[in-house]
Order: structure tokens, then sequence, then C-alpha cells
């Protein structure tokens, strides 16, 4: 399935590609709470700073969209889907942010599941970039659907074994409540990255 695109503000795009790659750099660094000996604080400050760059994003979008008489699509749609990418990285940023605060993992390796758990969502920013430079360049986005659909079912599954594993009894009850508020928040980002895709598939629907 092809958009067929108003031929304005093409340029509009490019706001979308960057916001794609800030996602990836994201899930980049996010990574890294898996590897032990990760200072937490400094890890949290780059996802913070992540997401000021790409609040900064944003804020240009949307300040685009309000000097443009004609968009691409749907004005409303575009606004939608700038927040969809946005609430990806906040998500991202409140993973970084507890396992800060709460000194969740004081220099351990986090369980095996929530390790998977970064890894899917690496994939899903590398997915990201991908999908929107072919949106931007009018592409087929079937792999992206598919793609997406994977990724979220692995997510899921992962979800539920870091649960099990939780509750196993291997863990002290304070640690098990830090260690699912975290793991929490990192399946949200992962419906996040999934609501984005749903939402460009919407406009693809849409403009097509």
């Amino acid at each position: 399935m092809r958009l067929r695109l108003r031929p304005k503000q093409p340029e509009l795009f490019e706001y979308f590609v960057r916001a794609a790659r800030n996602t990836a750099s994201a899930t980049e660094a996010i990574a890294d709470l898996g590897v032990p000996g990760t200072p937490a604080k400094a890890l949290s400050d780059r996802l913070v700073e992540i997401e000021h760059q790409n609040d900064e994003v944003t804020h240009e979008l949307y300040n685009k969209l309000n000097s443009s008489f004609i968009t691409p699509f749907d004005r409303d749609d575009m606004y939608r889907l700038a927040a969809r990418l946005d609430d990806v990285i906040d998500h991202l940023e409140a993973a970084a942010t507890l396992a800060h605060l709460y000194a969740a993992f004081d220099g351990e390796r986090p369980p095996p599941q929530m390790c998977e758990q970064l890894e899917v969502l690496r994939a899903f920013g590398e997915l990201a970039v991908t999908a929107f430079e072919d949106f931007a360049a009018k592409r087929d986005l079937k792999h992206y659907w598919i793609g997406t659909n994977e990724l979220e079912n692995q997510a899921d599954r992962i979800y539920r074994q870091l649960l099990t594993h939780l509750f196993s009894g291997r863990y002290d009850a304070l640690t098990v409540l830090k260690l699912k508020e975290i793991g929490d928040v990192l399946e949200e980002a992962a419906d996040a990255f999934e609501h984005v895709a749903n939402t460009v598939e919407a406009i693809v629907v849409k403009e097509s």
C-alpha cells in the first residue's frame, strides 16, 4: 500500500525521520542497562538528553505545522504521530531514571528477561528508523507492520516470563517491586512503539 500525499511541505517528513532516529538512539542508550557496571546516573542523564533533543524536534515540527497552509497529510494526524514518537522516548527515559533512583541493579546485571526486553526495544528502534525513511520516500511499509507485530509478540512473551521470574521467590519483596516497575515501563515503551506503527498505518490507509 502506497501513499498518495499532497505535494506540499515534503520537508515535514524529515522531522519524523529525526524523531525516529531519536527513538533508536534512546533504545541504544538504554540497552547499556544490561551491561554490568554501567553507571546508572550517567545512563539516566543520557536518556534525559535524548528526550530534550526530541522535544526540540517536536517543537520545531509544531511550529512548522502552525505556519503551513497545506500539509502532506492530515494536520491532526501529524500532531498525533509526533506525540506517539515522543511517548516512546518518555517511557525509555522513565525506565532509566527509575533504575537510577532505585539503585535497582547496584552494578549487577538485570534479570535475563529484562535484558531481552532491552534487545527487543533496540530492534524496535532500528525498525522505526527504516520505516520512517521509507514513509518519507513513499515506499511500501508492509515490512513495518509485519516487523512490529513480531516484535510486539516477543515483547509480550518476554514480559510474562519476567513476571514469572520475579515472583519465583528468588527476590525479596522490595526488589520485586523495583524490578517490576522498571519492567512495566519497558513493556509500555514496546507498546508505545506499536502505537506509532498503528498511527502510521491509519495514515497510510486514509491517504491511499
